[in-house]
């Protein structure tokens, strides 16, 4: 897509601006900075090396700063932001998988929360910083298996290590907006605005971390293998990277601005037409795979929710969001996407990307148009 259309995506609100993301190595993190690079930002990146090989972030040519550093390292951490100086910050670093936090609470614990806290540490004592997004999980909440979705002013929760660790950094986040980043003294006591941000089940192109349903797909397809389902039946709410990334990009813009009443906890996640059981997405990647060959296995006896969907009211409301993509589309652009790579060596992020773009255009969805004077 051409330069000067992305440019005026959010409002133009990144075209030159110093972002940093944290967790830029990873999956979510990688696509992020890619979009922002489209976006004309100055991009940096605080990550620990990839962590899987492959990695989607070394597939890109893009222009980045990136330093590895460990963000648990509070005072390295603060150091290297204070040299950025950045305008907004994406905070996504985390240990980001259920099963993992079972083996290593200790460092689960330590990561997302404490990561967390330094982020806003930062944001405390930093004053380029005027926008902050921390991106937790729809398993931040006290998960009931309703049937129904949940929104923001749910109780927070989790009885995993992962998804309780994600509730302690939403507390955390409302905690320091209202001691130290109280919108109403925008101005006067500070000039940095927060905000936080849960998804719903993202796939796309170039995650493999182990015990996710697509990079299990993929991993196994390309080495002709057959995929085992531990949680054939466990619905989840799909949705397309890019879905909720529009999400973080619109509040960075609105944070950014100053308009105080995005300064709180947002929702994004799909359609209820997308909250479908783990077994149906494998089908629809078959149909798009044919090498796809799988079966059901024994249930893990550690807990994963079976049932857990987000409500994006507000998010449609108030920012006047929309997902862009449906079921099929979503799976067909993320399993085409890894069959082009195994198949052809092909990298089609930037493809996948336009697409969205030009499909969000297409629907009028209100981050695609012209800023007016």
């Amino acid at each position: 897509m051409e330069s000067l259309v992305m440019a005026h995506l959010f409002g133009g609100i990144y075209q030159g601006k110093r972002v940093l993301v944290t967790g830029h190595t990873g999956f979510k993190g990688s696509w992020l900075i890619y979009w922002l690079s489209e976006l004309g930002a100055e991009i940096y990146g605080i990550a620990l090396e990839p962590p899987t090989t492959p990695n989607h972030i070394s597939t890109l040519t893009i222009d980045y700063h990136s330093i590895i550093l460990d963000i648990t390292r509070k005072d390295a951490f603060e150091k290297a932001v204070a040299e950025i100086r950045p305008e907004i910050i994406f905070h996504l670093a985390a240990q980001p998988l259920v099963r993992l936090s079972y083996e290593q609470p200790y460092e689960t614990y330590l990561t997302n929360v404490m990561g967390t806290v330094h982020v806003l540490e930062a944001a405390r004592h930093i004053d380029s910083i005027k926008a902050v997004v921390i991106i937790t999980s729809d398993k931040c909440y006290d998960n009931r298996e309703w049937i129904w979705g949940y929104r923001e002013n749910e109780p927070m929760g989790g009885r995993d290590p992962y998804s309780s660790s994600k509730g302690c950094a939403e507390l955390i986040t409302a905690a320091y907006r209202h001691s130290y980043f109280k919108p109403e003294s925008l101005g006067t006591l500070h000039n940095t605005l927060i905000a936080s941000a849960r998804a719903g089940n993202v796939i796309g192109g170039g995650d493999w971390a182990l015990d996710r349903i697509v990079p299990d797909l993929v991993k196994a397809t390309s080495s002709n293998t057959k995929l085992m389902l531990r949680f054939p039946g466990a619905t989840r709410p799909w949705q397309h990277v890019l879905e909720p990334l529009s999400g973080y990009l619109m509040i960075g813009w609105k944070l950014f601005l100053g308009q105080t009443a995005y300064a709180r906890s947002w929702n994004f996640g799909p359609p209820l037409s997308s909250n479908l059981p783990v077994l149906e997405l494998v089908r629809e990647a078959a149909l798009i795979w044919p090498d796809v060959v799988y079966e059901t296995g024994p249930e893990s006896n550690l807990h994963e929710a079976g049932f857990l969907m987000l409500d994006s009211s507000l998010a449609k409301k108030e920012l006047l969001w929309d997902t862009v993509w449906d079921f099929k589309t979503t799976v067909r652009k993320t399993i085409g996407w890894y069959k082009d790579y195994y198949l052809y060596s092909g990298i089609k992020t930037g493809n996948d990307l336009c697409d969205f773009v030009n499909d969000a255009t297409e629907n009028s969805i209100i981050w695609t148009a012209p800023q007016r004077d």
